[in-house]
């Protein structure tokens, strides 16, 4: 018996129709859990949407909104925890997007929710350093007065190594040194390794530095 191989074409459509029947019966799930009050077993079949969305269709957009829905359907249920993991989702992609205020909104609630948490507050820092690289790419100033609100809002921020790094990326960014801000983010590379949306925004901010060409895809 010989076998035809399917051209890669028609592998691709159904596998796209077999995707869109998948969401077509999540969505028909929500509808019955969300009508008989079950918010967080729907929030979870949004974040399978909102999966598909993001590593198989390659659609963000309709990804976040997934993934807000679900955030919004544990609130409503109380369950913090997992509608900050929602939210922190939103955030990264918002960023990634250049929607960098709605980035910065997510941070900042995110690392107030948490900050006095004893379990959590460890965290808060990584928050705040985050909305604050957001701020940078929109504002040089904009990161200054930020870096100052939360390191008086959660003042373990200050000794952090994530609040050093940004002082020191200021004060090059100030002096349109991009050596400096190079060196800073290798030194820190150095001991907590730069993740690829770390590695993104820090780029974003070091090409904003006059006599650092566009093609300058480079941070150490």
């Amino acid at each position: 018996m010989r076998f035809v191989k399917q051209p890669s074409s028609i592998c691709s459509f159904r596998a796209n129709m077999i995707l869109l029947l998948v969401l077509w019966m999540l969505g028909t799930l929500i509808k019955r859990q969300t009508h008989k009050g079950r918010f967080s077993i729907a929030a979870k079949h949004h974040i399978t949407i909102a999966e598909i969305y993001e590593t198989e269709l390659v659609d963000i957009e309709k990804a976040i909104a997934h993934y807000e829905q679900s955030a919004d359907y544990y609130k409503g249920e109380e369950s913090n925890s997992s509608a900050n993991k929602c939210l922190l989702k939103v955030a990264a992609y918002a960023a990634q997007l250049e929607q960098y205020q709605k980035a910065i909104e997510i941070y900042e609630q995110v690392g107030a929710n948490t900050m006095d948490n004893p379990l959590l507050k460890y965290s808060a820092k990584d928050y705040f350093f985050k909305a604050a690289l957001c701020h940078f790419i929109v504002d040089e100033l904009n990161a200054k007065l930020a870096l100052e609100k939360y390191e008086e809002m959660f003042p373990a921020f200050t000794d952090s190594r994530e609040c050093k790094l940004l002082k020191k990326l200021l004060e090059a960014h100030e002096e349109q040194n991009s050596e400096a801000y190079t060196e800073a983010v290798k030194e820190f590379d150095s001991i907590s390794r730069l993740d690829q949306w770390l590695t993104t925004m820090l780029l974003r901010i070091k090409k904003s530095i006059q006599g650092d060409g566009e093609g300058d895809g480079d941070l150490k």
